[in-house]
């Protein structure tokens, strides 16, 4: 596992090595919206770090005006935002916001600062959490953790492609990856306890990727994260 690792860290600080062979398990959060011109980079910076990393796009509600609506955004990631702003003590809100496994949030565009906290989030140690889709859905496990804290489920779509038409990114095509659909709490974890849970799953999640992520409460630190991609009918 730490050649394994050590080969993610060396892709996300060298982007234009292309893929890694694996992905360490740190939940990289971008919060981002289409009617703000300073989120394109930081997009395709996520992009660009999804193969070495656990990447969610979350697009928040808050920039919808100025004749653009992000049809990918939504109240529930601007909440989860404003949880962040309160844990590290920031003034407001910004996007693109990037946030490493709960522990450090820069601006989302910085490389450098991206991959130098991706090595260090992969460095801390982790509860080991494992995602299986089943015919009764998902069932998750996770090693014993050392302290309490929430079991969460995010539904993404694999991509997404918008024409915008207004606002401040009038006249771009911009892509996205990870893009969040749905978050949620599906369960505790107690110090010392092995976790096991089987989660229902809609019928949209077939055609979406699964992150399933333990974080201490209050959007405190990300423990452990495992992925699942689309399901391809293929195993």
């Amino acid at each position: 596992m730490g050649r394994c690792l050590l080969l993610a860290f060396l892709g996300a600080a060298l982007l234009s090595q292309g893929a890694s062979p694996c992905r360490a398990p740190v939940l990289v959060e971008l919060f981002t919206s289409e009617g703000c011109s300073s989120c394109p980079p930081a997009d395709r910076l996520l992009e660009q770090l999804d193969p070495q990393a656990i990447v969610l796009s979350e697009h928040v509600d808050y920039w919808n005006h100025d004749g653009w609506k992000d049809p990918f955004s939504s109240a529930e990631s601007t909440l989860r935002q404003e949880g962040y702003r309160r844990r590290f003590n920031l003034d407001s809100a910004y996007t693109p916001e990037m946030v490493v496994d709960g522990a450090a949030e820069f601006s989302g565009g910085l490389a450098s600062r991206a991959a130098q906290e991706i090595a260090k989030a992969a460095g801390q140690p982790k509860t080991a959490v494992r995602i299986t889709r089943t015919a009764a859905g998902l069932r998750v496990e996770a090693d014993a953790a050392a302290v309490s804290a929430g079991v969460y489920m995010a539904l993404a779509d694999d991509s997404g492609v918008s024409q915008v038409s207004a606002g401040e990114n009038q006249g771009r095509q911009l892509h996205h990856v990870a893009i969040v659909r749905s978050m949620r709490k599906v369960g505790s974890v107690k110090p010392g306890a092995a976790f096991s849970q089987m989660v229902k799953l809609p019928e949209s999640a077939a055609a979406q990727r699964i992150v399933v992520f333990i974080q201490e409460l209050g959007e405190g630190r990300v423990r452990g994260a495992a992925m699942l991609p689309p399901y391809t009918g293929s195993h």
